[in-house]
């Protein structure tokens, strides 16, 4: 992926090394008890947090310390310019519908941050938070994309961002809380097939991206996207994890349907070609 001639985004907040004075109660262990509640009932962990942790006031101060290495420089100078490159894309898709696109901020961290939605670890993986409209990462998360899912490679690393900020896109095209709206008051595992279509729009949002940006693009980097798509589907994940699959906890779809509309968005390059929400089969 050419990526180092891009320009850099300056919607960045840069919070690394920061130390947090609020603290999750219950520690490391009520982190990952949360974590596998949120499995077991087929939730959002990030919502689950929320609800279930009593988080103390929050400060953050920068630790004298904590110097970033060269390395981890060069992915922050990454994440800046993949961010911009979403910008670029998504000023163009809107206008074409004759809309007007809000950049969303994007906040790098390390170990832990607070957000709109709450607080949350690095071991949440990115996120984005709808409230305050910005996408979350700790950049360690690329090494752990590479050596625990698989999936490495510059284009699997911007395939992830992409499908945070398709995220934002669903919030500013009110796709978001239509989705919260129809949820209210249903089964969990109607809840759970709303959340799956959600995220695999968000997938099919983040093809466009990686579509309208193919001049960037070098051999292989298609197929890292489809290596990172299929490493995080609820499938996989299940199955590495527990060593069985329960399709009605689902939350983000299966690995093949992931790949599929990530590349059903890279070929049409078209919010429209998205509409998961109406789509017979997924």
């Amino acid at each position: 992926m050419r990526w180092q001639s891009g320009r850099r985004s300056t919607n960045v907040e840069d919070r690394r090394g920061m130390r947090r004075g609020g603290v999750f109660k219950g520690g490391l262990v009520g982190i990952l008890l949360t974590l596998l509640a949120a499995w077991v009932l087929g939730v959002n962990p990030l919502t689950l947090l929320q609800v279930q942790q009593q988080i103390l006031p929050s400060s953050e101060t920068a630790d004298p310390n904590w110097k970033p290495s060269p390395a981890e420089e060069q992915m922050a100078e990454f994440t800046k310019s993949v961010l911009a490159s979403t910008e670029d894309t998504w000023k163009a898709v809107f206008a074409e519908n004759g809309k007007n696109y809000k950049d969303p901020a994007l906040v790098m961290y390390t170990g832990s941050v607070q957000s709109g939605c709450g607080a949350s670890s690095s071991q949440m993986g990115p996120f984005y938070c709808p409230t305050d409209q910005k996408v979350y990462i700790d950049l360690s998360f690329y090494d752990d994309l590479r050596t625990k899912m698989g999936a490495g490679g510059d284009f699997a690393q911007a395939y992830v961002i992409a499908h945070e900020v398709g995220h934002h896109v669903q919030t500013l095209l009110g796709i978001s809380k239509q989705v919260r709206q129809a949820g209210r008051g249903k089964s969990k595992a109607n809840v759970n097939a709303l959340s799956v279509r959600q995220e695999l729009q968000a997938d099919c949002f983040a093809g466009i991206w990686g579509g309208r940006n193919r001049d960037i693009l070098e051999e292989g980097d298609m197929q890292e996207a489809m290596n990172a798509a299929s490493a995080i589907g609820d499938d996989r994940l299940q199955r590495n994890s527990t060593g069985r699959v329960s399709p009605e906890s689902f939350t983000h779809g299966t690995s093949e349907q992931r790949m599929r509309w990530f590349s059903t968005g890279f070929r049409a390059g078209k919010i429209s070609a998205c509409d998961t929400f109406s789509a017979a089969s997924l």
